[in-house]
């Protein structure tokens, strides 16, 4: 290959085996992808078109699975069309993209964990102010300022990252994350001190904040009636069992970045799935499951597809 080719191609060399089972891992990941859209999409529509469910607590909710789809999105397309490839490479602008549009993603999260976090400290501890404080102003600065301060930095970053200079033209992943940065032939003290300050401004500070309201939720909780208690565990544990995945695989991720030398291929492919796999799919199905209102019209609606069902075979029985 031409060195001028090998200064814009990126190699991914995480796949393990992918000769031995690259059609299964296309059923898995495919299948995968399809239930993630399924789910996720299910869930907003019917966030969408119930009045009962236009509340912050739901908008809030549909945004988070909106995001979710975005996130796979941005890896899934790609991945797929490197499993059936015999090569799996990538340009560095497309790279670099994808990687920012993963941060961006990923900061996006923590920053509607952080609004719900607070949609629910005011629900729970502040009910008479609710209507006043989270209103429709105030849930449209929320999303609006959880898409955007994220997108904003990740794209200072990327600006910093087109002036770099490559020494090495394989990634260890499956996809362009933060392991774009090893790529350099000298690391970057302006890479190295903006991302830091990034990662504090879009998912630290957010953690903390979020730790910080569910305990004055339980503080206040504890002192209040056996109703106000039931209401705190009913709603704000969906959203804590989210917020407890979602760092989990970050944490997963940041390991995989970390200890990539240390790590052998088949380990790092693993947790790497397990990050981008089953993250997004896990969202709509505790949110289906454990907030009321959701499941009792995601159980309305598959009645209505049974029995839709049900009169098409019927239909199909007599015509023959």
């Amino acid at each position: 290959m031409d060195v001028e080719l090998n200064v814009t191609l990126l190699t991914l060399g995480g796949f393990a085996e992918l000769h031995k089972y690259r059609y299964l891992y296309f059923v898995i990941i495919f299948t995968l992808y399809i239930l993630i859209l399924c789910f996720n999409s299910t869930i907003v529509f019917l966030i969408w078109t119930h009045e009962n469910l236009h509340e912050p607590m739901y908008i809030f909710i549909a945004a988070l699975l909106i995001n979710s789809v975005l996130y796979s999105m941005i890896i899934y397309p790609k991945l797929l069309s490197d499993v059936l490839s015999e090569k799996q490479m990538i340009s560095y602008p497309l790279c670099l993209f994808q990687g920012l549009s993963y941060c961006t993603s990923v900061g996006s999260e923590f920053l509607l964990l952080a609004a719900m976090a607070y949609d629910r400290y005011v629900s729970i501890c502040k009910p008479l102010q609710y209507p006043v404080i989270m209103n429709r102003i105030t849930i449209y600065v929320c999303l609006i300022l959880a898409w955007l301060i994220p997108a904003f930095e990740t794209s200072v970053l990327g600006v910093l990252y087109s002036n770099v200079k490559l020494c090495s033209f394989t990634l260890t992943g499956i996809f362009c994350n933060t392991s774009v940065y090893k790529l350099q032939c000298v690391p970057s003290v302006a890479i190295s001190i903006y991302s830091m300050v990034m990662l504090i401004n879009i998912a630290l500070l957010p953690l903390l904040f979020i730790l910080f309201t569910y305990i004055r939720i339980v503080r206040i909780s504890y002192h209040c009636c056996r109703e106000v208690r039931k209401k705190a565990v009913k709603t704000c544990l969906p959203h804590l069992l989210v917020l407890t995945n979602f760092s989990c695989f970050i944490f997963f991720d940041i390991i995989i970045v970390r200890l990539d030398s240390d790590l052998s291929k088949t380990l790092r492919l693993t947790l790497t799935f397990q990050s981008i796999l089953f993250h997004p799919l896990l969202n709509p199905i505790i949110y289906g499951l454990k907030m009321n209102e959701i499941f009792k019209h995601i159980k309305i609606l598959l009645s209505s597809l049974i029995t839709l069902n049900y009169g098409f075979d019927q239909l199909v029985s007599e015509c023959y």
